[in-house]
């Protein structure tokens, strides 16, 4: 499942972010690549280890919990401490798969990566190229989304960004492992949740049928989920 969740930063808090991390030194993007990501990949990246990318970190991860919207898609058992990388104009990440597992050098934190996810801080107009394409079995899709906005897609999904012709693209990216690991299973509960919510601002929260449906939803969770 595929979902972009609008408005995870304010336009102020896009401006204070950026502040913070367009001030640092940057990298080779390829400090943090796999063997055959670093073959494809050409970007510059925060290192991961540095002041700005901790203090950023955590402005990114404190707005992504306080969004309904991705902590109802992703039901996260952890969050990975957020990177931030940036495409200048030639710059491009081929088409790659993220590793199954992640390792913090700086704090003793591992999680399977179940979901992926980009949130994008520069205005789309402000450069050209530079769309995320990530493809599953319904084709290859192209996300530019507003700065603010964050795209969530299964991890084990192939995906590139393309070239970047003018400006500058800049985005913070980090993995989920999910409560749920089977990303059908995550998709039902995810609908259900959607519904349910609907369904309450219509009949009201208490009505039987609200009741009913949200326990078959906690006992879903229940059977499914891993801690």
């Amino acid at each position: 499942m595929m979902l972009h969740v609008p408005g995870v930063l304010s336009p102020d808090q896009v401006a204070s972010l950026r502040a913070l991390i367009d001030a640092a030194d940057w990298e080779d993007g390829n400090a943090t690549s796999g063997k055959q990501s670093r073959l494809a990949k050409n970007n510059l990246q925060l290192p991961e280890g540095s002041d700005a990318a901790r203090d950023a970190g955590a402005k990114v991860r404190e707005a992504v919990t306080k969004s309904a919207l991705f902590m109802a898609a992703a039901l996260p058992h952890t969050v990975y401490p957020p990177l931030f990388n940036r495409y200048g104009p030639g710059q491009t990440f081929g088409d790659h798969v993220d590793n199954a597992l992640r390792f913090q050098r700086h704090q003793d934190i591992r999680i399977r990566t179940d979901l992926s996810a980009t949130l994008f801080l520069a205005d789309p107009d402000s450069y050209d190229g530079g769309e995320l394409i990530v493809e599953d079995t319904y084709g290859a899709h192209e996300v530019k989304l507003p700065a603010g906005d964050l795209i969530l897609y299964p991890a084990s999904s192939l995906h590139r960004v393309t070239p970047v012709t003018r400006g500058e693209r800049v985005a913070s990216f980090f993995w989920i492992q999910s409560l749920i690991r089977d990303d059908t299973k995550r998709a039902l509960l995810f609908d259900m949740d959607v519904a349910i919510q609907n369904l309450a601002r219509d009949v009201g929260l208490g009505a039987p049928a609200i009741v009913s449906l949200t326990g078959t939803y906690q006992n879903l969770l229940r059977m499914w989920a891993e801690l």
